[in-house]
């Protein structure tokens, strides 16, 4: 099967969908990549480290030449759609609640789309899940742009000046994301505590040497199938607001990473709980692309509101491009295994990995 790889053209995109190591187990496997020249550099992999792994490195217009599957971590832009030839499928992150127009241009090119944030959270998919990989970025991430932007140390220090004491660092959200906060934020020395409304984070959090806050919380209807968090009613989310508020005025430094996939981020910080925080504290909103778990959270900008910094950082992953891709390139190379079968592409509707990830296939878009 011919694979072709191409240069993310979204700006700020600097991550690559497969990377040199990826390529050369997809070539061992019998399969052809074609990569478009420069696709890897921003990711810190040169063209010849890319040929050196098998890849035929080619220039825009013959990409696609004989290409059955198309591997991108961003979709492709409006402009580039009509580049694709007809019946060609492309796997990428496609946000299909928020780029609906986008699919219909897909679908009326009848260009088969596969989302890769979509992939099931069961066993056999486990290799294949990039809002896992890619939330390890973030929520180690998050911790280093917290504490750049604090005005004080993370650590405890002791010093010929006295002794400093650490900051206290709290994380809302122990998924992928928030786990690796957490144990970021504790190996830079910051005194850890965290929440999560479902059952099986409290003895993950606890695993990691944090602090759970507010256990009574807890709830097994506030747990899908999947391992997501639920949408609490207005008397729950009261509820967790007043847990919050609190503890919020001893932290130094928040970072949030609740999320509903498909859905808006649940707004957990009120801005009257940011005016009761200390000045110079900082929160760092993973949610930001979603919405935001804080009220006064601007994708894209840093807010200042009674001396705290509230920091909605966009496509955390893309700063940390080189491991990003690597993990993003493992996990495509396990759909890619998944969807061969003797040298062919085969994406059955019915498949319980691929049937939930194709949003667009036959001329129709195939999600709501």
């Amino acid at each position: 099967m011919r694979l072709a790889v191409p240069l993310e053209s979204i700006p700020g995109e600097d991550r690559v969908a497969l990377t040199p190591d990826s390529v050369a187990r997809l070539v061992k496997a019998g399969h052809e990549i074609r990569l478009q020249a420069g696709a890897g550099v921003r990711a810190g992999f040169s063209d010849s480290a890319f040929a050196h792994a098998g890849a035929s490195v080619v220039e825009a217009p013959s990409l696609y030449e004989g290409v059955a599957l198309v591997c991108r971590v961003q979709p492709p832009s409006p402009g580039e759609i009509p580049l694709l030839p007809e019946g060609i499928a492309v796997l990428a992150m496609f946000a299909p609640s928020r780029n609906r127009p986008l699919l219909e241009l897909l679908a009326a090119r009848r260009v088969t789309a596969l989302a890769m944030e979509l992939v099931p959270r069961i066993t056999r998919a486990q290799s294949m899940d990039v809002l896992s990989s890619q939330s390890t970025v973030s929520g180690y991430k998050a911790v280093l742009l917290g504490a750049t932007a604090l005005p004080k140390f993370l650590p405890m220090l002791t010093t010929a000046a006295g002794t400093i004491s650490p900051a206290k660092v709290f994380v809302i959200g122990a998924g992928v994301a928030g786990l690796q906060a957490i144990a970021t934020a504790r190996r830079l020395g910051g005194v850890v505590s965290a929440f999560d409304v479902r059952p099986a984070a409290r003895e993950q959090v606890l695993s990691l040497g944090a602090t759970f806050l507010a256990a009574e919380l807890v709830s097994h209807a506030s747990e899908t199938a999947g391992g997501y968090a639920t949408a609490q009613s207005d008397e729950q989310a009261q509820r967790t607001r007043d847990a919050l508020t609190g503890h919020l005025k001893d932290i130094d430094l928040v970072i949030t990473t609740a999320a509903i996939p498909g859905r808006d981020a649940p707004r957990l910080i009120t801005a009257e709980m940011v005016s009761g925080m200390k000045a110079g504290s900082v929160i760092v909103d993973l949610a930001a692309e979603s919405g935001g778990n804080c009220e006064l959270t601007r994708p894209g900008e840093t807010v200042h509101a009674n001396g705290v910094a509230i920091i909605g950082p966009l496509n955390v992953p893309a700063t940390i491009p080189f491991h990003a891709s690597q993990m993003y390139g493992k996990n495509v190379l396990a759909l890619v295994t998944h969807l061969s079968r003797d040298g062919a592409l085969v994406i059955d509707a019915t498949d319980e990995i691929t049937g939930p990830m194709t949003v667009v296939r036959d001329g129709h878009v195939t999600t709501s």
